[in-house]
This record gives C-alpha cells, sequence and structure tokens, in this order.
C-alpha cells in the first residue's frame, strides 16, 4: 500500500461541541476548528468514525474520482437515474452558493435541519478523533443518506481517491473521469502518479469506468492488482457524436441516436459515455431503459459549468464555469470556440494561490481578448499582484486589467463589454460563487 504524500497533522486542542439547537453555521465553524489543517489525507479517522456510527449503506454507491469533470459525471447519473425514478442522493464538493448544495437528494438540497441532526451524530460518534471539515461533512452526508429510504447514492471524491474520505465507503462501482496534473504536492507530479490515487476507488470483483480516452498505464495495472473489472474509454466501449446525436458503441451492442447531454463541451460525451457504462454494468439493481436515459441526458442540470447567463436584451452575456487547472481551462477553451460570439471575450479571472495560474491562463489566452483579474480574500486566495505576475510569466499577449476584488473586476468588464461581446466568469470556484449571487440578486430585483 502506497503511503500517504503529506505528514500527519497534529491535532488541535480539543475543541467546544456547539449547545444543543445550533445552526448549520456554528456546525460548519465547529468541524472547521477540529483539525489543524484542512486537508489530512487518511481513511483511519474516518473509517474509525464511520464504523462508531455503524454506517453500512443499504444501498448501491457509485463513486466518482478524477481530476476534471467529476461535478458533470455525478450531475448525469442522477439525471438518468432520476428519469427512471429512482430516489437519488448525491454528495460532491465544493459547493457555489450554500453548503446544503453538497448533499442532495432527488435534486433538492438537504435542508439545514438535517444536515445539523447529522452533524450532532457525527460529533457524538467521534470521541476524540480530530476529522478533518470534508471528514466530518462526508460522514455527515452518509448518515442523511442512511435515514432517506435512497435507492442509490452518487459520491464524488473531493481529492485523489485512494486516501479520500469518500472511499471509505466501498463502491459498487467506480469512475475515474479523467487524469490531470493537479494537486501535485498531495497526488504527485505525474499523470502515471496521479492515476495511482484516482485508481484507489476501485475495488475487487466491480465494475472500474475510466472515461478518459487516453489514460496513462497505471490505471490498468492498478484494476489489475486490485482485481476490479476494467472498463476502458476507447478499448471496452466508444463514442461517436452523429451531428445533434451520438452513438455508444460497447461489446453488448451500440446505442444509436442518443441525444447530446443538455451541458456543453463535447467532453459531456466522455463523462456521458462513461455513465451509461456504469449502469449497464449495474442494470440487475438498477435497470433503466432507452426511454429514461434520453431524458435523463435532456434534462440534466448543474450550475458553473459552462452556465451562460443572458442578463437581459441589448448586453453582453456572462459565461460562468469553475475551470481551475490547466487541463479544464483547455477543455473550456475548446468548448468556447465551439460556440462563438460575434464580439470579444473578456475573462474575469482569480484563482488559488496553489494552482497553477499561469498555466491555466496559457489554455485559455487564445480565446480571450481581455483580462480582468483580482485576488481572492481567503486563506489559500491568490492575491491580485500574484494573479498579475502569473499571467506575465504566461505571456498572455492581452491587456490585463486588475481590480480591487473579484467583484469589482466582473464589473469594471461589463463596463467595458458591448452588447455582441461576453464576460467570461472563470478560475475558481469562489469568483463563480462571488458573481453568481451578484447576478441572482441583480435578476431579484428586476422581478
Amino acid at each position: 500500500m502506497l503511503a500517504p504524500l503529506r505528514p500527519q497533522a497534529v491535532p488541535p486542542a480539543r475543541v467546544r461541541r456547539p449547545r444543543q439547537g445550533a445552526d448549520l453555521t456554528a456546525w460548519l465553524a465547529h468541524a472547521d476548528a477540529l483539525h489543524a489543517q484542512t486537508i489530512d489525507m487518511g481513511l483511519e479517522r474516518v473509517a474509525r468514525v464511520r464504523d462508531a456510527l455503524g454506517l453500512k449503506p443499504g444501498f448501491p454507491l457509485i463513486t466518482v474520482a478524477g481530476t476534471n469533470g467529476k461535478g458533470s459525471t455525478c450531475a448525469l447519473l442522477a439525471s438518468v437515474l432520476g428519469a427512471a425514478g429512482y430516489r437519488v442522493g448525491v454528495y460532491s464538493s465544493p459547493h457555489l452558493l450554500r453548503y446544503n448544495e453538497r448533499v442532495r437528494i432527488d435534486g433538492a438540497p438537504v435542508g439545514d435541519a438535517a444536515l445539523c441532526a447529522a452533524y450532532a451524530r457525527v460529533e457524538g460518534a467521534r470521541g476524540h478523533t480530530p476529522l478533518t471539515p470534508f471528514e466530518f461533512g462526508t460522514l455527515a452526508a452518509m448518515c442523511v443518506f442512511a435515514e432517506a429510504d435512497l435507492d442509490v447514492a452518487v459520491l464524488e471524491v473531493g481529492l485523489g481517491g485512494r486516501l479520500d474520505a469518500v472511499n471509505a465507503f466501498d463502491a459498487d462501482c467506480a469512475i475515474v473521469t479523467s487524469i490531470g496534473i493537479d494537486h501535485v504536492d498531495y497526488l504527485g507530479p505525474t499523470r502515471e502518479r496521479i492515476a495511482v490515487e484516482k485508481a484507489g476507488v476501485f475495488r475487487a470483483g466491480r465494475p472500474a469506468i475510466c472515461a478518459d480516452p487516453e489514460p496513462p498505464a497505471t490505471i490498468a495495472q492498478e484494476a489489475r492488482r486490485v482485481g476490479a473489472r476494467l472498463l476502458q474509454s476507447g478499448r471496452d466501449y466508444r463514442l461517436r457524436r452523429d451531428g445533434d446525436t451520438w452513438t455508444l458503441s460497447r461489446r453488448s451492442g451500440e446505442l444509436t441516436g442518443l441525444p447530446l447531454p443538455a451541458l456543453a463541451g463535447d467532453v459531456q460525451l466522455h463523462n456521458a459515455a462513461a455513465c451509461l457504462m456504469a449502469l449497464e454494468s449495474l442494470a440487475r439493481t438498477l435497470p433503466v431503459d432507452a426511454v429514461q436515459i434520453h431524458r435523463g441526458l435532456r434534462q440534466v442540470r448543474l450550475i458553473g459549468r459552462f452556465q451562460r447567463w443572458r442578463r437581459c436584451a441589448g448586453v453582453p452575456e456572462v459565461l460562468l464555469d469553475v475551470a481551475h487547472n490547466p487541463h479544464a481551462a483547455q477543455r473550456l477553451a475548446v468548448t468556447l470556440g465551439q460556440h462563438p460570439v460575434p464580439g470579444r471575450t473578456l475573462a474575469v479571472f482569480a484563482m488559488l494561490r496553489d494552482k497553477d495560474i499561469a498555466g491555466t491562463a496559457q489554455a485559455l489566452q487564445g480565446g480571450v481578448d481581455a483580462w480582468f483579474v483580482a485576488g481572492i480574500a481567503e486563506r489559500r486566495g491568490a492575491s491580485t499582484a500574484d494573479m498579475a505576475a502569473a499571467l506575465d510569466a504566461a505571456q498572455v499577449q492581452r491587456t490585463v486589467h486588475l481590480g480591487a476584488s473579484p467583484l469589482d473586476a466582473y464589473r469594471e468588464a461589463l463596463a467595458a463589454a458591448g452588447p455582441d461581446d461576453r464576460v467570461l466568469v472563470c478560475g475558481s470556484f469562489a469568483i463563480v460563487a462571488a458573481v453568481l449571487r451578484e447576478l441572482e440578486a441583480e435578476a431579484t430585483a428586476l422581478s
């Protein structure tokens, strides 16, 4: 077994439990205070509390790992399964506007009362175990799901796979969406090493789907080592776009005339194909038919992924996307090219300082006419100076405007944009969330 890539943290002093009747904000603050660091890779702590809680899901679990595309894949799975009439729980991260978005049942975020009760249950079981915020949240989500009479749960891995808290629960089917370079301090500097971490969600004798059309060899090596039944894009199944429809070819035959997923970008075909292969592998437990597949692909929705927001007639379109690494930015650049506008694309751009800011900007620069950058005022946020230095290192050959904050940068971009232009907001969940809140407030004021 591979060792964690980061040293274990020293737990902080014991913190006081929130009082009875505490709200969700208090519970989230409590979870944040339990551990000396936000990320501490390993399964020992979460497994110990899992066992104390007696959490043994009585429904199938589909675990989704990967560098990019996890959120879209979870949404596609939930949409098709929901169209088939199943009661579906989804655990994903991070959230954009409210924490409750991370725990959804039948597409709706779980309410504060259920989450608070779940947090209290985890707190009562953990003893002196110093859980990280993500570990606490994962266990709380599973407590919610255990009480919800689910037919199936879809779990998105937070970071990596092998040592992520989600991996404390055995997947009936695992999906790896894509393998790119990200989180190198935790996962390693190469795609081959990162693939080993992602493949940590595979289980012996159970289906494992790899959606990456060019995966490192270590994916197949890990599947063989574990004894998982690997189904790999380009080897065990293939997809082909046919204009406004697409075809999935696999050993059991072809699915033809499939509608394009209602999520922009050809990369979504790879995510959708992996979903359909996963559902085929679980057909005895969760059968779906062609009509349900078509409905689910057409109805899928996911905020913050190439989300187009037309504020009103005669003003520029706002496009929101949480691409925050070079791999995701390359895919976003392709999708931008597939959806041109008559005018310019003005990028509102902010990132976390532990990300490859220069590489992300380089991947996008061919489709961007001007940059409006700002810092993010949080612990991991890059400053405005950091952003400017990274764009300089990337040798971005476009005008760069520096904003005092992400919202200031967004407002400056709007003021500079004409009706045929578009404003692209990207680079971090934090900046997309800030602009999305402003757009929703604007829409409310106009309604």
